[in-house]
């Protein structure tokens, strides 16, 4: 059992992967930008990290750089919609170890996690 941070800008969507993985993994928290997921991050330590790329205040990547800064070893996930295919890929040059696409499926996503452990 993974311990994930969530972090999304959309309640919804950070409420649609916690139901995917629970039962199978623990939700330890949650963000709603690149700011909230760098504190959280430190705060928390959790095993994986889901991160969208287009948020306010803070964009993922950006994040994703922060994070890896603070700890080489972190585990990221990078969550994108559909057509921001160079997003992604400057997302894994960056550092992230997979992505998945919006709208989500459970098997890809859980498949993900269970790599990445």
């Amino acid at each position: 059992m993974a311990r994930l941070l969530i972090v999304d800008d959309a309640a919804f969507m950070r409420q649609m992967l916690t139901e995917m993985v629970a039962g199978l993994h623990e939700v330890c928290g949650e963000a709603a930008n690149g700011e909230e997921a760098i504190e959280k991050y430190k705060e928390l330590r959790p095993d994986i990290v889901t991160m969208d790329i287009t948020m306010p205040r803070m964009q993922g990547i950006d994040a994703v750089r922060e994070i890896l800064a603070f700890d080489a070893e972190a585990k990221i996930l990078m969550c994108s919609a559909v057509g921001h295919r160079q997003l992604v890929l400057e997302a894994m040059k960056t550092g992230a170890k997979d992505f998945v696409i919006k709208p989500f499926q459970k098997e890809r996503i859980l498949d993900a996690i269970s790599r990445l452990l």
